[in-house]
């Protein structure tokens, strides 16, 4: 994960770490929308502390804010519109080290679908699922860069925790440990074509993704096209 991206994760997280806003957040989740008078009377906490929490949870992320008429009434005298905070749609999760399982998940959501839409063996759909996804992230950073993309802040953006070792990239972190101590071979396979799409997508042609299963690194290394 990238340090800018980490660094919201964290934040996030850590806009709940008193008593009160974990309880708001909790009140949101069970209510959908709560206003500040409703949160102060369930928390029983004063409206202040309760509109403090609530507009932090909103600061970091965690929750979004609306405005409605909550009486039932309209026009002259209704009253001004009360501020209601309901969860955000963003998502939150920080894994150390870094795990990427909703991208795993995906990945292989697409390949399972491919495989019954096409007949195709479900390797074969993984391969292409996974190798698509790669050279997607790859071509977008490529048109992002200010100059060449660098392959190794686009690696680390995915959790791989890229090391140099002589003239090879070592990877000291596999996105997918869990599942992979699963299904090795599968997971693999996935890992080899997700580094190559992303190879691919940044137009890289001096590396090329290859297996190499070592303990405690990634089962994928980069080599220079030459060695390969």
């Amino acid at each position: 994960m990238a340090d800018e991206a980490f660094d919201e994760q964290i934040s996030g997280i850590a806009a709940l770490d008193h008593r009160i806003s974990r309880e708001a957040y909790r009140l949101v989740g069970e209510r959908r929308w709560v206003s500040r008078d409703e949160a102060a009377e369930r928390l029983a906490v004063g409206r202040s502390v309760a509109a403090f929490h609530l507009d932090k949870l909103v600061a970091a992320g965690l929750l979004t804010v609306r405005y409605e008429r909550v009486s039932g009434r309209t026009g002259p005298g209704a009253g001004r519109p009360a501020k209601l905070y309901g969860r955000s749609e963003r998502e939150f999760g920080v894994s150390l080290p870094p795990r990427r399982y909703d991208l795993a998940g995906s990945l292989l959501a697409g390949a399972i679908a491919r495989s019954e839409a096409e007949g195709g063996a479900i390797g074969e759909a993984v391969d292409a699922v996974a190798r698509e996804s790669g050279e997607r992230i790859g071509t977008s950073a490529k048109q992002s860069a200010k100059g060449p993309a660098d392959v190794f802040e686009v690696l680390a953006a995915q959790g791989y925790e890229p090391q140099r070792q002589i003239a090879e990239i070592a990877l000291a972190n596999c996105p997918f440990h869990s599942l992979a101590a699963q299904q090795r071979a599968l997971v693999c396979r996935m890992n080899l074509a997700f580094i190559t799409g992303i190879l691919e997508g940044l137009d890289e042609t001096q590396l090329i993704a290859r297996p190499a299963p070592e303990a405690g690194l990634c089962c994928v290394r980069l080599a220079p096209e030459a060695d390969s």
